[in-house]
């Protein structure tokens, strides 16, 4: 697979590339910034795409007679159907996407924290927080990983999104030249990985690979690709960390010693009560499989599933969903 593969990530222009802000500003995301050495990004800002200029009079997200209007205060102008028409109309032409990463508490882009209110000004206390851009992209694209930046400070959000955006895109690169035998290998290469975040789909993946009922090619791959994004539904759990690591171990059985399997273990059951970071027994891992070159380890995603450099030092005690 090509390493330089980089994902289709339709993102909020306001996040770096434009100062297209209500008020003119541009904000810039370090995250962003720095994803953008590996993703295509296709910005877009729905706002100035239905006609408002820069800088414009705020809109709100208003529930009336229990539809979601965007609305300009100031105005009194209403500008639903002007952005519905243009989310749908951009959505159908931008082509096969990979992910979205979309301003948060855009009363357009946001997805999940946008104030909505009601014909009196208030703020509603509990209802359907999407911008109108953003429901859109939702409803659209419904196992796509679509985040905001506010969210993707979060490790075990930010950890997700880029793991399955990277394997999305894997996968739709193998789809443009589809076979039996390199879905084999697909499947091969990301089977502990997608083990972490859930070993009941890893298994039903495992399954459409193989095929036992002879469906056609084109049949496969499409079940396959709309069963792929549902593993990543939740984040990975340190438990199934746990078990792919003791898989894993079990390549090594012959080559190594005692101690070194004891010292293993030990890392491995610090990492359960909290002692150690995931790095620490897969780094140990990591070095077994280089020293030995065990050929089905060395393939494994599961070790690297998005460019390592997207990784901040931070992080690495970080990881545990409990």
């Amino acid at each position: 697979m090509n390493a330089n593969l980089k994902p289709r990530v339709v993102v909020s222009k306001c996040l770096g590339f434009d100062h297209c802000r209500y008020n003119g500003e541009m904000i810039e995301d370090p995250l962003v910034r720095k994803l953008g050495e590996f993703v295509d990004f296709l910005p877009v800002c729905p706002e100035m795409g239905i006609g408002l200029p820069v800088p414009r009079d705020p809109i709100r997200v208003v529930l009336v007679e229990g539809r979601l209007r965007l609305v300009q205060p100031s105005t009194g102008n209403e500008y639903s159907d002007k952005m519905e028409s243009f989310a749908l109309e951009h959505l159908s032409r931008v082509g096969t996407i990979d992910g979205f990463v979309l301003k948060s508490r855009s009363p357009s882009c946001g997805t999940r924290d946008v104030k909505i209110y009601n014909e009196t000004g208030n703020v509603l206390p509990a209802t359907k927080r999407q911008g109108l851009f953003g429901g859109a992209v939702m409803g659209r694209f419904p196992l796509a990983p679509v985040e905001d930046e506010g969210r993707l400070k979060n490790f075990l959000i930010r950890e997700r999104f880029f793991a399955q955006l990277f394997t999305m895109a894997r996968f739709r690169e193998l789809s443009e030249e589809p076979t039996m035998a390199r879905l084999t290998t697909f499947h091969a290469r990301h089977k502990l990985l997608v083990w972490t975040y859930s070993e009941k789909v890893m298994r039903e993946l495992g399954r459409i690979a193989a095929n036992q009922e002879h469906r056609p090619l084109d049949e496969v791959f499409r079940t396959y690709g709309e069963k792929l994004p549902t593993a990543f539904a939740n984040p990975a759990k340190y438990t199934a960390a746990i078990n792919v690591l003791m898989h894993a171990l079990g390549y090594f059985k012959e080559e190594l010693t005692a101690p070194e399997k004891a010292y293993f273990l030990d890392t491995l059951e610090r990492y359960r009560h909290g002692k150690l970071p995931l790095s620490v027994p897969t780094g140990v891992l990591r070095s077994w499989v280089v020293r030995f070159n065990e050929p089905y380890l060395k393939d494994q995603y599961f070790f690297e599933p998005y460019p390592e450099a997207l990784a901040d030092i931070a992080d690495s005690g970080k990881g545990r969903d409990k």
